[in-house]
């Protein structure tokens, strides 16, 4: 096989670009590809190679890593004509970063297991600046000895990488992580939607509760962006629609109720209505906004008008 340092990356968009940056950064030989080529360019000055299709990527790589956005796409990726099938050499390991549905991981990986390609679905958490940062939560499933194999190159795109069970694993823990997610969002919306309505600062009542058991990741993340009116995409409504799409599919399919879940789609949905789909997740907060009538953004800071 490829020497080890030796990485296919396909996919460059907000997160595949940073996270392919820090493998260059950590001494990895990367061959990209993307559809976008002014990513691919980007790539190219800081030292990558481009390739033409998927097939190129992966040929003579080691390891080849996608960063995509659905299941489709990593199918289409992955099994069609000039796909990484076609160009990975016995023994490559596929490596899909993607978030999509487990069942897709399942039927992906059994197919590359024909080609002796064995696969690890290794999805992602924490957007768009601990990509940059190389500090993302990882979550992978498939067999463990091929984990502990490219377990090296996973932690240098995140800092906690955890082995969560056999293929699909990974999937289901991240989808586990999107539904708490959007439900901490939602959340977060709605009571600082209380607060401004009841006459408090929204700002004074974050800093009151946020060393709390209220407390979280999600809300010292989103609530600032929420207070200042930024809908700069970290995380896109429209990927997270997707992902609570995929989590209710495999509720249905494993028999797990998921009827907040179906909730908070179904606000994101509304926002995507009004053309919001680009916008980062906290914009769940403009759901708020527009069945109340309430803002809480400060207006010293405003950098958004909201929906109209």
């Amino acid at each position: 096989m490829s020497d080890q340092k030796n990485v296919g990356f396909i996919g460059l968009g907000i997160m595949g670009m940073p996270m392919s940056k820090n493998l260059i950064k950590a001494g990895y030989s990367l061959t990209v590809y993307d559809l976008n080529q002014e990513a691919v360019k980007e790539l190219e000055s800081c030292g990558a190679i481009a390739a033409e299709s998927p097939a190129e990527a992966a040929k003579g790589s080691s390891v080849v890593i996608t960063m995509l956005p659905n299941s489709p796409h990593v199918k289409t990726v992955v099994l069609d004509e000039s796909g990484v099938l076609e160009g990975a050499e016995p023994g490559t390991i596929l490596i899909d970063m993607s978030s999509i549905a487990p069942l897709a991981s399942q039927e992906i990986s059994s197919i590359c297991e024909e080609h002796e390609i064995p696969m690890i679905d290794a999805p992602v958490s924490g957007g768009e600046p601990k990509a940059v940062d190389g500090t993302l939560s990882i979550m992978a499933g498939g067999r463990k000895e091929i984990f502990d194999q490219v377990k090296e190159v996973l932690s240098h795109m995140g800092s906690t990488v955890v082995y969560c069970g056999e293929i699909g694993a990974g999937n289901t823990t991240k989808l586990a992580n999107q539904v708490v997610v959007a439900l901490n969002i939602a959340a977060c919306a709605e009571a600082f939607t209380l607060a401004k309505a009841s006459g408090v600062d929204p700002q004074m009542v974050y800093e009151a509760i946020r060393e709390g058991l209220a407390g979280s990741t999600v809300m010292d993340a989103k609530v600032p962006m929420m207070i200042a009116g930024n809908e700069k995409p970290g995380f896109k409504i429209d990927l997270h629609v997707k992902d609570l799409a995929n989590a209710i599919e495999t509720g249905h399919e494993v028999g797990a109720p998921l009827p907040l879940t179906v909730q908070v789609m179904e606000m994101l949905e509304v926002l995507r209505s009004y053309g919001m789909g680009q916008a980062d997740h906290s914009g769940l907060i403009r759901f708020y906004e527009k069945i109340s009538g309430i803002s809480i953004v400060d207006e010293g800071k405003n950098i958004h008008d909201g929906i109209k």
